[in-house]
């Protein structure tokens, strides 16, 4: 074994530089700062909410099955407290969109056309109050997952989700609706006497009217997905053809009208909500 000379002189072994015990060059020799090193994961992987917890599939698909329940209900209970008043609403609409309302009477072409007319429009209702419901039970069962911000945010979708489902219901009652009918009139006057069935027309009324509901919540799904990090407005800007398309095939495929007037108005009314919910982003800088 060689030994150090016990000189005051002499300098003790290095372990800064040259050779160290273990033979490797002090350049190649671990850091012993007390850093750690850095990992992969750093920047791709933040903790959740304190409250946030796993739960085994089965749980996640019956509490989603319980708060769709939910849904289910309340939309029921409104549809039991309306339905009395459904003739006059089905009155009221009559007057205010078919052409000579008190000439061109509906017709009905089979016992049961009144009474599921009725259930129609006491559905309307339910669908505008489930709206809400709904996006309150989709916040219950995300809450877990979500920032005290986000739930403030997420709480605040609630009433704003049937403001903007009655606005389109308005919408479509005010300024849709006298549009269609006119057009038909006018599409179909010199050829033929038009004779209003009340479950046809009450099909294209109550169609439109709920498809409004819907398509004006696009603002809300819009913003609340870009507060949950899934989109960005920068993202939907650059796919905007590809909801564009979307929003035209989705019109066309579940319209009533052969015509394409009413598709065309709906594909229209989706894209300047879409448009306008992203140019109101970009002004706010968010």
């Amino acid at each position: 074994m060689a030994e150090y000379p016990d000189s005051p002189d002499s300098d003790p072994p290095s372990t800064d530089g040259g050779t160290a015990q273990s033979g490797l060059p002090a350049e190649e020799t671990p850091p012993t700062d007390g850093t750690d090193t850095p990992s992969v994961d750093d920047g791709l992987v933040s903790d959740g909410p304190e409250s946030d917890e796993e739960m085994p599939l089965a749980d996640h698909i019956e509490e989603m099955m319980k708060r769709l329940g939910v849904v289910f209900l309340v939309a029921g209970i409104v549809m039991i407290v309306v339905y009395p008043f459904a003739g006059d609403t089905i009155n009221f609409l009559w007057a205010s969109h078919i052409p000579e309302a008190a000439t061109n009477r509906p017709r009905l072409y089979g016992p049961l056309e009144f009474i599921l007319t009725k259930l129609k429009v006491a559905g309307l209702a339910g669908l505008v109050v489930g709206l809400p419901v709904f996006v309150y039970q989709t916040y219950r069962f995300m809450r877990p997952g979500l920032y005290p911000t986000e739930r403030r945010y997420y709480l605040a979708s609630v009433p704003t989700s049937l403001v903007l489902g009655v606005l389109g219901v308005l919408f479509a009652h005010f300024l849709v609706l006298p549009f269609i009918f006119e057009y038909f009139t006018q599409y179909t006057g010199d050829a033929a006497t038009v004779a209003y069935g009340l479950q046809e027309t009450f099909n294209l009324i109550l169609i439109l009217m709920g498809w409004m509901a819907l398509i004006f919540q696009i603002p809300l799904f819009i913003m609340l997905a870009i507060m949950m990090g899934l989109v960005t407005r920068q993202w939907l800007e650059a796919k905007r053809l590809v909801f564009w398309g979307a929003f035209l095939g989705i019109a066309f495929l579940f319209s009533p009208d052969p015509t394409g007037m009413a598709p065309i108005i709906v594909t229209l009314t989706m894209v300047g909500l879409f448009e306008g919910t992203l140019a109101l982003l970009r002004w706010t800088g968010n």
